[in-house]
């Protein structure tokens, strides 16, 4: 299987995605300070390991192994959610959680996204 441009793309962001959220687990939020709990830190770097290694084996065409990848995005997106709700969040953090997700779109559509089709071959069944 061959993968478009796009797709390129697409997988790049995901893997950097996941790059990021490796070290989660290593930067708790200070006592007293409102950040997420240890154990979704935890989720986020076996998400980003799973997420990254997923990335690797999508972009040699394995396509289950793109859709493993876009799932840890997605899931580990979503376990920033709860920030857009919780009281006492700074505004900065809700920015960053609300860029994340549409960062996540992007890239679950530039993963997935299907190969152009050239205009020749589109005008070729129409001519007469």
């Amino acid at each position: 299987m061959d993968i478009t441009t796009r797709q390129k793309w697409g997988y790049g962001l995901a893997g950097l995605m996941s790059v990021a959220a490796i070290p989660s687990v290593l930067f708790p939020a200070p006592d007293g300070d409102p950040g997420p709990p240890l154990f979704i830190l935890a989720i986020g770097t076996v998400l980003g390991v799973i997420g990254l290694v997923a990335v690797v084996l999508a972009w040699r065409g394995n396509a289950r192994a793109a859709r493993i990848a876009a799932g840890a995005v997605v899931l580990n997106t979503a376990t920033g959610l709860p920030a857009l709700f919780v009281e006492g969040i700074p505004a900065g953090i809700r920015i960053m959680v609300g860029v994340s997700i549409l960062l996540t779109v992007l890239t679950v559509y530039l993963m997935f996204a299907p190969a152009h089709r050239s205009a020749t071959v589109a005008t070729a069944g129409t001519a007469s």
